[in-house]
């Protein structure tokens, strides 16, 4: 794994080290990372492979453990998001998964906001108490709920910020100020804003997580996560977790990860802009009873949203009128947008929240976020914005 990255070590700007940040390049002088595909390792002694094994000297000892390529892409990672270390998992929720499991044990609190990715409300809500786990869920812009459920102590926070799937805002500053009094680490799962639009960091946040699969990769090729932050936590809860549960990241997804990286910057901000676009094209269409992006002043949470990031963003959530056989008939009738339930990709990409990503929560569930069968996410991606506006329109006429 990746050794700490010193954060008093100059710089480049984030666009720079998107393409440069990590490299380490063999004898060769390859102008591409290296991919080594290699599951193991050799030494030149016995006495060497125990020095490896026991930390003494340095170097890679197993690929579950450790491997080149994944350590270049942990070390640009932490480079671009200003974190002292990170740490790659197989995919999002093997990231997320191990940064919430790995230091809690029966007894411990955890306190999370109802807005989450269905996976993780599955984390949270099932399998944590079955380990005799107390944890609570908040209303993520209430800071009085916050501030009532985190009067007591608590080991973990969880939010979302923009939240999957209606782009809910959370004050990170003021839950990490709360979280901290409560003893407990504030994790902030970055995904929908991307390391371009939001540094969670510096709004206080203990560690970040990410699905590396969405706008990292970018383009629907591999499944990959990663965790950043602190050193001395990740080193202490993170890493024997990670090595003897194996969640490891293939290095050819690693790989494939750090040359997504290079057009990073330039694919966000220019879907990004094409999502503001689209928002505003669709919010007064007759079959639309609400749109929600972060960039639009009509954002229930548009303030906070904006105060934390740098753009909108290029997710949008819509809500039709009617529910879930007016939905279906929008998503049905999308030509150049695709039904799916990834996001973050260069094709545009749209789903049924209710019935695919958060089928698996009760209804009770779903209506503490707000979710009904009226909503569709929307995943903006690189096409002509024209095109996109037309399809959108399109198949709303059809509703």
């Amino acid at each position: 794994m990746t050794d700490s990255v010193d954060p008093a070590t100059p710089r480049y700007s984030p666009q720079t080290e998107l393409i440069h940040g990590g490299i380490e390049r063999s004898q060769h002088g390859e102008t591409a990372e290296a991919l080594y595909l290699t599951s193991g390792y050799v030494y030149d002694s016995a006495e060497q492979a125990a020095a490896r094994m026991s930390g003494d000297e340095p170097g890679f000892v197993y690929s579950r453990y450790a491997n080149p390529t994944v350590r270049m892409l942990e070390d640009r990672l932490a480079l671009i998001e200003g974190a002292e270390t990170c740490r790659i998992a197989a995919s999002g929720m093997g990231a997320i998964s191990s940064a919430l499991m790995s230091p809690l044990q029966t007894g411990d609190r955890v306190v999370a906001a109802s807005a989450l990715f269905g996976s993780c409300r599955w984390i949270i809500g099932t399998l944590m108490p079955r380990f005799g786990i107390e944890i609570e869920f908040v209303q993520g812009d209430d800071l009085e709920a916050w501030a009532k459920a985190l009067s007591r102590p608590a080991k973990l926070v969880l939010v979302e910020s923009p939240a999957n799937p209606m782009l809910d805002g959370v004050d990170i500053s003021a839950v990490a100020e709360l979280a901290h009094k409560a003893g407990a680490k504030l994790v902030v799962d970055n995904v929908f804003a991307t390391p371009m639009l939001q540094k969670p960091l510096e709004f206080g946040a203990d560690l970040i997580v990410y699905s590396a699969t969405k706008h990292m990769d970018g383009q629907g090729r591999v499944l990959a996560g990663a965790i950043l932050g602190k050193s001395d936590w990740i080193e202490e809860h993170v890493d024997p977790y990670l090595r003897h549960t194996g969640p490891a990241a293939s290095p050819f997804n690693a790989w494939v990860v750090l040359k997504g990286l290079e057009t990073l910057n330039l694919r966000v901000e220019r879907a990004s802009a094409t999502a503001a676009r689209l928002a505003d094209a669709v919010a007064g269409h007759e079959k639309v009873r609400a749109v929600r992006y972060p960039g639009r002043k009509d954002h229930p949470h548009h303030e906070v949203l904006m105060r934390q990031m740098t753009g909108g963003g290029t997710l949008i959530a819509l809500s039709l009128k009617g529910a879930r056989a007016e939905a279906f008939r929008f998503l049905n009738a999308l030509n150049l947008i695709h039904i799916s339930n990834n996001l973050g990709d260069s094709k545009s990409l749209a789903c049924h929240p209710a019935s695919t990503t958060h089928r698996a929560l009760s209804d009770e569930e779903r209506a503490a976020m707000g979710l009904d069968d009226s909503w569709v996410r929307l995943s903006i991606g690189l096409e002509d914005a024209g095109d996109l506006e037309r399809d959108l329109h399109n198949a709303l006429d059809a509703i």
